[in-house]
């Protein structure tokens, strides 16, 4: 059985996103519940709709699962020959999922919309890096446009650093590559934090365009709602519960605020002991192995295990990970995922780095070590790009020839091609766009990001060692854009969409990249600088030590010099504020007048002392 919702007049969404409490901005910037009735006071979209897609997705959802059951008794319903009982203040469609009558509900691929974005984006390969953002909002929601216009900024502003490495490949620079290296090592590092720091101000600006939640201040600590605000919220009943006793109310909520951090900081000393006790001496022992071997076709052999060993392990790290993360006080799912991204992504640091890590560190072998990094970066990535994008096509050619083949079987005796009767049908049978850990906390970003983080990791760390490496991570982005556009719009079903106004806790694991690329390509320098390993406190060697810390100065200071804002939002988030506070002055000084009047009139004074006249 198929469920499809085609479109819903704008006056039953809003009827619905009403009853939902809704919030939505309003042209002073403050987000208040949605109201039908002053429907004119609610900002637009870009594309002129009242609702994003996300929005009318939720109303959709509400809709079709609002069908209850009012009666005070169980209906008994039938369906092909079974009796369903239908209990009293249940949801229809919930019994029909749970009787296997209705199998899934999900979102379906605009036709008219898809293929216009097809022949914009997806196929449009002769723009290289630009992309229709506004049209993927809109189409996809807040959190995949945001995933793209990152990979977007982050690809163009990857053409300088490939140019410069370019240049250091081709070059032979003979003695003066300890002048050139360190420059090249300066360069990337500030081209990384300005990155960054514009990066911020590119969100801060798609944000305001397509007026994502905001928390109105006039304060300059101004931040996104849903990211910057304290995971540790109480729960509701805590707050149901409160002002009865002012002490006992302040000892639960205190209670519970520690019990929560010391919840998460159990969860993260677990998974660091995991990886130090289980992954690293594996790690290890396979980047020993690889080092001593001299036959490639054993070391290719020990690879393929290994890379099935590792895949093994990371599985279950995701698992125990999603456990903990069930244990801890997240205020809801977007921290939740925050929480598991961190997690995850240490067991994906070990495994992608700490064998680059033993051949730079302790081997000291540059050669080696450029040909691991051109392994993990060149093969890796050509590799990823191929499963990534196969495995779907190959997945929905496995399930049509199933379905194909038990409709067969039902309808005997049927004679030629066999067509589906609907295009729900088909996009039933197309793969969902979900995480490789856990879909019901990620979505199918995670590896996406995952894959942008590796790869930034390993351009940025070593970068003195394989200047080349961001020639080819550039190509690859560029092909990355338009292979994961295709994929989203062509071999997998709509994503069902996720609001999110950055791209979360990614962002500080870049930072963090930054700050580790800081740390070795410094080291890097030094065995460069001292091969004969005398590590003799001279000239050349102290300036690197010193260029490292003032790396480091740079890093947290740049913050200060490029604003997180543009100046336009800036401004208008001050207007709205304003307007804001005025209004709800004026209002707060109507009421409080209005209530002295309607008092006057009906309390008297008391009589002084003496007098019989009533005042």
């Amino acid at each position: 059985m198929t469920i499809k919702i085609l479109a819903a007049p704008l006056e039953t969404l809003g009827r619905i996103a009403a009853k939902m409490q809704m919030k939505k901005t309003t042209h002073i910037g403050i987000d208040l519940q949605f109201e039908w009735e002053d429907i004119k006071a609610f900002v637009r979209q870009p594309d002129g709709s009242l609702f994003s897609w996300c929005e009318r997705f939720q109303c959709y959802r509400h809709l079709i699962y609002e069908i209850v059951n009012k009666k005070n008794s169980v209906v008994t319903l039938k369906f092909d020959g079974k009796e369903i009982q239908w209990e009293a203040g249940e949801s229809l469609l919930q019994r029909l999922e749970l009787e296997g009558i209705v199998k899934q509900v999900f979102p379906l691929h605009d036709e008219i919309k898809r293929k216009k974005l097809l022949r914009s984006w997806a196929l449009n390969w002769w723009d290289f890096t630009a992309q229709p953002i506004d049209e993927i909002y809109a189409y996809f929601g807040s959190k995949i446009a945001v995933y793209f216009a990152f990979l977007g900024m982050y690809t163009r502003w990857m053409i300088f650093p490939a140019t410069f490495g370019l240049i250091l490949q081709l070059i032979d620079f003979g003695s003066l590559k300890l002048l050139v290296f360190p420059a090249f090592f300066i360069s990337i590092v500030l081209w990384a934090v300005l990155f960054f720091q514009f990066w911020k101000r590119k969100n801060s600006a798609l944000s305001a365009r397509w007026h994502l939640n905001f928390s109105v201040s006039t304060s300059e600590g101004y931040k996104l709602s849903g990211r910057e605000w304290n995971s540790l919220q109480p729960p509701l009943e805590l707050v149901k519960n409160s002002g009865i006793d002012k002490t006992k109310e302040k000892e639960a909520l205190q209670r519970y605020e520690w019990f929560g951090y010391l919840k998460r900081f159990r969860n993260d000393v677990i998974i660091i002991l995991s990886i130090i006790c289980l992954q690293l001496p594996f790690e290890l022992a396979y980047a020993h192995l690889y080092e001593v071997l001299k036959s490639d076709m054993v070391k290719f052999g020990l690879t393929v295990v290994y890379l099935l060993v590792i895949q093994y392990f990371t599985k279950i790290g995701g698992k125990i990970s999603i456990r903990l993360i069930k244990h801890e006080n997240n205020e809801n799912t977007e921290y939740q995922a925050d929480s598991l991204v961190y997690k995850v992504f240490g067991l994906y640091f070990m495994q992608s780095y700490i064998g680059v890590f033993y051949h730079a560190l302790l081997h000291r072998n540059f050669m080696t070590l450029r040909q691991v990094l051109i392994q993990r970066l060149i093969l890796y990535e050509v590799l990823e790009n191929l499963v990534e994008n196969s495995l779907p096509y190959l997945k929905y050619s496995y399930k049509k020839y199933r379905a194909v083949r038990n409709k067969k079987k039902r309808e005997k005796g049927l004679i030629g091609k066999i067509q589906f009767a609907t295009r729900v049908e088909k996009e039933y049978l197309k793969p969902t766009y979900s995480a490789s850990i856990s879909e019901e906390l990620e979505d199918g970003l995670f590896d996406d990001f995952l894959e942008l983080a590796l790869q930034f990791g390993m351009i940025m760390m070593f970068a003195c060692a394989f200047p080349l490496a961001f020639a080819f991570s550039a190509l690859n982005n560029i092909a990355e854009m338009r292979t994961d556009a295709l994929k989203l719009l062509a071999m997998l079903r709509r994503p069902v969409p996720r609001a999110a106004a950055t791209i979360g806790a990614w962002l500080n694991i870049f930072q963090f990249l930054i700050l580790m690329s800081i740390c070795t390509n410094s080291a890097l320098l030094v065995w460069l600088y001292d091969q004969e390993g005398k590590w003799k406190l001279e000239p050349g060697l102290a300036a690197i030590l010193v260029m490292e810390h003032v790396l480091l100065l740079i890093k947290f200071g740049f913050s200060r010099f490029v604003p997180e804002e543009p100046a336009w939002v800036r401004a208008k988030r001050m207007k709205n504020a304003t307007q804001a506070q005025d209004m709800c002055s004026k209002q707060l000084l109507r009421t409080i007048s209005g209530r002295e009047k309607a008092f006057g009139g009906y309390i008297r004074r008391k009589k002084p002392v003496g007098t019989n006249k009533t005042q």
